[in-house]
């Protein structure tokens, strides 16, 4: 990250630096996931800590730099995923998004996220590489991330999703 984190930073703009932060509060502390352990975007971080009972701050600071490392390392290029396509590497590409919206826009070469097995994905070797889109990237931090969590080692989010392949790969893609 490039802008330091400060205890006394709001919510919004901690969010704003580093995006990751949701997530990882939500894992580490179940902080921000509900309205009963959620925050306002005014709250400032010391302030959310407190209303938590969170004492070592600076540990809070140092989980969401490490959230942040590891999503902007999972992060892949448009181009790269369109390399890997066109030289037919063996890897998984998988849209997650709705139904609804893969009727709007698809990218040739995604396979749509198979909501209703889960164990089509989970039991994939864990080494097997992996590459998440969605809309917009979001998304597909959140599953990336998740499976992360249950031990695969080569996941990928797409950076910028559709969108971005929509602006830097093919622009037949619609954008919604």
């Amino acid at each position: 990250m490039t802008t330091t984190i400060t205890p006394d930073m709001t919510m919004e703009r901690i969010l704003e630096i580093a995006p990751a932060a949701q997530r990882a509060l939500f894992q580490r502390y179940h902080i921000g996931g509900c309205s009963s352990c959620g925050f306002q975007p005014t709250d400032t971080l010391a302030q959310v800590c407190k209303d938590h009972n969170i004492l070592d701050v600076k540990e809070v600071l140092a989980t969401i730099a490490r959230a942040q490392d590891v999503d902007t390392k999972i992060q892949v290029e448009p181009k790269d995923v369109k390399q890997w396509l066109d030289a037919k590497e063996d890897f998984s590409f998988i849209d997650v998004r709705t139904p609804e919206e893969l009727a709007l826009a698809r990218i040739a070469g995604a396979e749509p996220l198979d909501y209703d097995n889960p164990a089509k994905y989970m039991d994939l070797p864990k080494d097997r590489k992996i590459v998440f889109t969605c809309r917009s990237g979001v998304r597909s931090l959140d599953v990336a991330s998740y499976f992360i969590g249950h031990g695969f080692q080569r996941v990928y989010s797409m950076r910028g999703g559709i969108l971005a392949w929509s602006e830097e790969i093919d622009a037949s893609v619609p954008r919604y």
